[in-house]
């Protein structure tokens, strides 16, 4: 490890090494270009799919126009979340300030948008100019009637993660407001944000068995189903770097139980279903999830053979934004019959990590907020055939010559359940077998 910068060296292990327990959860090293995104990055992540909801950007331009569309998430309604709209601040309001714009910009937007809520994010440069933002949207919320919800992630605050942190505590305003009955055996879906239209596939699953879905929180969200989102029965969380927080919130207010899950990969998609069925403690619902189940391993098995055949010695790097993430791409490569030889995040915990040292083979490296340069003497190192990342990955792959796999939150192609595996089986397939590849080593 001498090549790497000093003072992260215990981010970085390998499999087998049972002497050094990996270090995570750390400010990133000044200098070490980490692929980690802000804290306005992290909440406009989760809240962005809120798609009835007004999403304001309290700052500069090119903060809005960096996270328009940053989520593929698909809504079967309202559209208004793929607007990123921007008070679009200059040096006027850096020398008298920003207050007067937003207030404008806001009375402006709800009047002709009429939205169920609003969101205003604010930027690095409204922490520095210090507008009060919370109380214009008081103010406007008083004039307009309406929920405005302020969410105070300025860049420089922290990371990504620290974003997911701010973003649930502004959901966490939303939940209780209102007392609509629901059925019993409900649940809202955490974590999950519709990207490429997975929810709806999930949903359908749930449907299948008999549950209730009261609130998906936030993929294809609507404000008042979070409103009522305290009155399900389960909170199923699936993005647990993401909302996590928010399920301890509401367990802490509302003694709602919450249940962390994972829909990638086979495996962990079929265990999702059988814990909620476990969890209502109702013989029916878990016989129609060992129905589904066993309906969908007929269909599905015998082309994941087929692509395990073909894969057999094919190595994977995995760099992703949560650990939980990782894991079950681990366990969906192994399905294909692909070796996982370095396997990093973002955000990862240190439960995570020991999983992962568990899962992976002797050797393998498992790195905590890697960096390009890194990244790119590993996947050498270890001779990787294909790398599965996101947009901030794709670029070194294919400098490198290898074959990229996009499991970003900005895809197009639904890799979430059954359906999903299928697409993540068939994508590594063709990228890690292309001809292309032939031309670059």
């Amino acid at each position: 490890m001498d090549n790497f910068l000093t003072g992260r060296e215990k981010q970085i292990v390998r499999s087998g090494d049972t002497s050094q327990k990996i270090q995570c959860a750390k400010p990133s090293l000044a200098g070490s270009v980490s692929q980690r995104a802000c804290v306005f990055c992290g909440s406009r992540v989760v809240l962005y799919p809120i798609s009835d909801a007004l999403h304001v950007i309290h700052g500069p331009i090119g903060c809005a126009a960096y996270t328009w569309d940053i989520r593929g998430a698909l809504s079967s309604g309202p559209e208004l979340h793929r607007n990123s709209f921007s008070t679009d601040l200059h040096e006027k309001e850096v020398v008298f300030g920003g207050e007067t714009k937003l207030y404008e910009s806001l009375s402006e937007l709800i009047d002709r948008y009429k939205p169920k809520a609003a969101f205003v994010y604010s930027t690095c440069l409204v922490g520095v100019i210090g507008d009060d933002m919370e109380a214009v949207c008081r103010r406007v919320s008083k004039e307009k009637q309406l929920t405005i919800i302020p969410v105070q992630s300025p860049g420089y605050s922290g990371t990504k993660k620290d974003g997911y942190k701010v973003a649930c505590e502004a959901l966490a305003t939303l939940v209780g407001t209102s007392d609509r009955e629901i059925p019993k055996i409900s649940i809202n879906i955490l974590g999950d944000f519709n990207i490429a239209g997975e929810l709806w596939l999930l949903q359908e699953y749930y449907r299948k068995m008999g549950i209730y879905i009261n609130a998906t929180i936030t993929g294809d969200g609507r404000v008042d189903d979070i409103r009522n989102a305290h009155k399900a029965g389960l909170n199923v969380v699936q993005c647990s770097g993401s909302m996590m927080y928010l399920a301890k919130i509401m367990k802490e207010k509302y003694g709602q139980p919450f249940m962390k899950v994972s829909y990638f990969g086979v495996e962990d998609m079929s265990d999702a279903l059988y814990g909620v069925a476990k969890f209502f403690k109702e013989k029916e619902l878990m016989e129609n999830a060992s129905l589904l189940i066993k309906e969908e391993f007929a269909r599905i098995m015998p082309v994941i053979r087929m692509y395990k055949e073909k894969l057999q010695g094919k190595k994977a790097a995995i760099y992703v934004g949560g650990s939980f993430k990782a894991i079950s791409l681990i366990k969906a490569l192994r399905l294909i019959g692909v070796q996982t030889v370095v396997v990093g995040s973002q955000t990862g915990t240190p439960e995570d990590y020991a999983l992962i040292q568990e899962l992976c083979d002797e050797g393998t490296i498992i790195v905590d907020d890697s960096n390009p340069i890194e990244l790119s003497q590993f996947v050498k190192e270890k001779k990787a055939d294909i790398f599965i990342g996101g947009v901030k990955e794709r670029p070194i792959a294919y400098k490198l010559g290898l074959g990229f796999c996009d499991h970003n939150h900005e895809r197009k192609e639904g890799l979430a359940g059954y359906e999903g595996m299928l697409n993540f089986a068939k994508e590594i397939y063709a990228t890690a077998m292309s001809p292309v590849w032939q031309f670059t080593r």
